[in-house]
């Protein structure tokens, strides 16, 4: 921890001015009037402390050719294909995650110009992704949650912290959706939105999103969300299968060809539909995994998400799957 001299609004003051700013450690001891070498010292303290975070960038070119496949068959924006190092379902969300920060932080992607970002912010991956993402400069406007609050509180609590850090990165405002993420009937919703203007606002946003940070999942219960908390069933998962879903977009199911599928659990969700994803004009994602290889080449068929971040295995399952038939989705 830091000592008596080195209290934490100064390591804050320190950081903040290298990373935010980019100013030089020189520059930094001649402004606060500290020695050059305790700056050094005071920025590591930052760094053990968490307070900065240190991303890995991935250097250019380094799947080129499984990207540029990608891209080419599935007529996507870009695609970054991430030699992850993982082991199991929540270590591959860090690593993806990470390695969308490094390119959304560096990639242009939220510029002085963006005015509204759609952020999904139950999402593990988008999460991790914010966890490591560094100060961008006039990025946003706002940033705004795309889906309602779901699973028990100690999760909502993340989710809108994340909202709110993401906001902060980006010096933006956050634009909270307090209503739960799924309603128990299609009248209950109706009864929620009749009754709070901040979440009819909100939703009216989504019209006008120019960056949509989406959640890819699986038609599954996936831990530690659980079922009918704010969120569907397994049994509402199971009928989405049957009528051929193979997983879904921020809780709209889709299926194999990337086409909507219509259920009776639609008009249950508070949150943002896929006419508005559509029209954004930037949809990044970060998904990876077996479980998921099927609804991501649906969302790429289906046009849904434009960047895409993938692990090497997915990438080379995409590639062998390969468009089919369902090459001729409209954008």
């Amino acid at each position: 921890m830091p000592d008596r001299a080195d209290p934490p609004r100064l390591l804050v003051k320190v950081a903040r001015l290298y990373h935010g700013r980019g100013l030089r450690q020189s520059e930094i001891a001649e402004r606060l009037r500290i020695s050059q070498a305790r700056v050094s010292r005071l920025l590591q303290q930052a760094e053990d402390l968490g307070i900065v975070r240190t991303v890995v960038v991935l250097p250019p070119g380094l799947n080129s050719e499984l990207e540029d496949e990608i891209e080419h068959l599935y007529g996507v924006r870009q695609c970054h294909v991430v030699d992850a190092v993982a082991e199991g379902e929540d270590e591959l969300a860090e690593d993806l995650g990470q390695a969308m920060a490094a390119i959304v932080g560096g990639g242009g992607i939220l510029t002085s110009s963006t005015s509204v970002v759609g952020y999904n912010s139950w999402s593990r991956t988008l999460q991790a992704m914010v966890a490591a993402l560094q100060p961008i400069r006039g990025g946003a406007g706002r940033v705004v949650e795309m889906l309602g609050d779901i699973g028990p509180p100690a999760l909502q609590h993340e989710a809108a912290r994340s909202t709110q850090r993401l906001a902060a990165l980006t010096g933006a405002e956050p634009v909270y959706l307090r209503t739960p993420g799924v309603s128990s009937t299609p009248q209950m919703r109706a009864a929620i939105l009749d009754q709070d203007r901040h979440a009819r606002e909100t939703l009216a946003l989504l019209d006008r999103m120019d960056v949509a940070l989406v959640g890819v999942g699986e038609c599954d219960v996936v831990a530690p969300l659980r079922p009918g908390d704010n969120f569907f069933t397994q049994e509402q998962f199971d009928r989405a299968r049957e009528l051929g879903a193979v997983g879904q977009i921020c809780l709209r199911f889709l299926d194999e060809h990337g086409h909507e599928v219509a259920t009776e659990f639609d008009d249950l969700v508070i949150g943002v539909s896929l006419d508005q994803l559509r029209v954004a004009a930037h949809r990044c994602a970060a998904a990876g995994g077996p479980a998921k290889y099927r609804v991501i080449r649906a969302a790429l068929l289906g046009h849904w998400v434009d960047t895409l971040v993938v692990d090497t295995a997915t990438a080379d399952w995409l590639v062998a799957a390969g468009p089919g038939e369902a090459a001729a989705v409209s954008r």
